[in-house]
């Protein structure tokens, strides 16, 4: 909340002092603050000889802090009341309307230091100043709008003067009473922290600080309702156009890191789309490779393609083993399914797979064959397919397959 303060604060105000002599002379103090990066700083130090030479010094609209001295002011110090209400008036100004005047209640240690004035004769200096082009934001009474400022300046002991205002302090600096006395001067030139000041603009500048402060400090004023209004409205118009830059800031930072995200999302979305573009390339040229070597693994099958075996030194070997009683009718290498043919409507092979076909008047040597054949490294098994005996030719007929 006290960062937010630093935004919708008033970060420059001017301090008007207006002091009421006895013949009804004037002495108007001018004195603008402002606050930068932290730093109250003066703009503003000028003694004025009328109202309107306000508008050669600030400019349009200013935010101003209005003290009143002098005559028309009735001051009383009382023991501590914490509000002047009409039941407690006569305390203050005996027979008196608390209709009729706008009251100051300065709670110093045990003391109220009461301050009034006639509300027609403050509407009026308020009026003038307003009509000048500025906005009276506060309105103080007497010096005591001082107390804010104490401690800035180059004054240690117990008692103040300046320009006409005696101010006596316990050690615990609380207010023990006040003097207004036209004819004294400060003892020494005063400062505020290292800032040199004329006496005759003190008063202005604790206005000015208690109203650019207003959010840390209590300040002294007087209850005029329409300027406590003006300054609710400026402060709450200030808070809504700092939550309205914070609720749009709010907005932009969302609007950011959405188009970051989606930025960020889009390229992530671009980049797998390339990946799966290219994987599904992949995908189909792995499969039109496969379906090619399907292609071609069916072509070599028809082929009877037996992984390029030496087929004639298998035929050489098989020749070697036969017994002088067998003779060879023939010998087929991976020969035709005739049977899966017929169905497939197609040339299909049983593959590795010798069938030989010969001549043996017995069926002993044919068995001696099949266990000579049986010893070779590359062959699988062998089988007796059929043995018939031939009686027109008088000799025995063989079918012999061969898995390898």
């Amino acid at each position: 909340m006290k960062l937010l303060e630093t935004y919708y604060r008033i970060n420059q105000a001017a301090g008007v002092s207006i002091t009421i002599g006895k013949a009804g002379d004037l002495h108007i103090g001018l004195c603008e603050v402002v606050i930068r990066r932290h730093t109250l700083s003066f703009e503003k130090k000028v003694v004025l000889r009328s109202i309107g030479e306000l508008k050669s010094h600030l400019p349009a609209k200013a935010y101003i802090s209005l003290n009143l001295t002098g005559k028309g002011i009735l001051q009383k110090r009382i023991a501590k009341t914490e509000e002047i209400t009409a039941a407690n008036f006569n305390t203050v100004l005996p027979n008196g309307n608390i209709a009729d005047f706008y009251i100051q209640n300065f709670i110093s240690g045990e003391h109220s230091f009461v301050s009034l004035i006639r509300k027609a004769e403050a509407d009026q200096w308020i009026g003038q100043v307003s009509r000048e082009g500025f906005m009276v934001l506060m309105l103080s009474l007497g010096s005591f709008p001082v107390q804010h400022i104490l401690g800035q300046l180059n004054v240690y002991g117990e008692e103040i003067i300046f320009d006409g205002h005696v101010i006596r302090l316990n050690e615990q600096k609380e207010w023990l009473s006040y003097q207004s006395q036209e004819t004294v001067v400060a003892p020494f030139p005063l400062r505020v922290e290292s800032e040199a000041i004329q006496e005759q603009l003190l008063i202005a500048y604790a206005a000015a600080f208690q109203l650019v402060m207003s959010s840390r400090i209590d300040p002294v004023t007087t209850d005029v309702p329409i300027l406590e209004a003006a300054f609710k409205e400026l402060i709450n118009d200030k808070k809504l156009k700092v939550y309205g830059a914070m609720i749009l800031a709010v907005f932009l930072v969302l609007l950011l890191t959405n188009l970051i995200v989606f930025t960020q999302l889009n390229a992530s979305n671009n980049q797998l789309t390339d990946q799966l573009s290219v994987s599904t390339q992949s995908t189909i040229n792995t499969q039109g490779v496969e379906d090619q070597i399907k292609q071609k693994e069916l072509l070599l099958q028809n082929l009877g393609w037996d992984e390029g075996i030496n087929k004639s030194v298998l035929v050489d070997q098989l020749a070697s083993l036969l017994p002088p009683e067998l003779t060879w009718s023939g010998l087929e290498l991976n020969p035709v399914d005739v049977a899966s043919s017929r169905v497939q409507k197609s040339l299909l092979f049983f593959n590795r797979q010798i069938r030989i076909t010969g001549k043996s008047d017995r069926i002993i040597p044919v068995n001696e064959y099949i266990a000579r054949v049986n010893t070779a490294s590359w062959v699988k098994n062998v089988q007796l397919e059929s043995y018939t005996y031939n009686n027109e030719l008088n000799r025995g007929q063989f079918t012999i397959i061969i898995y390898y």
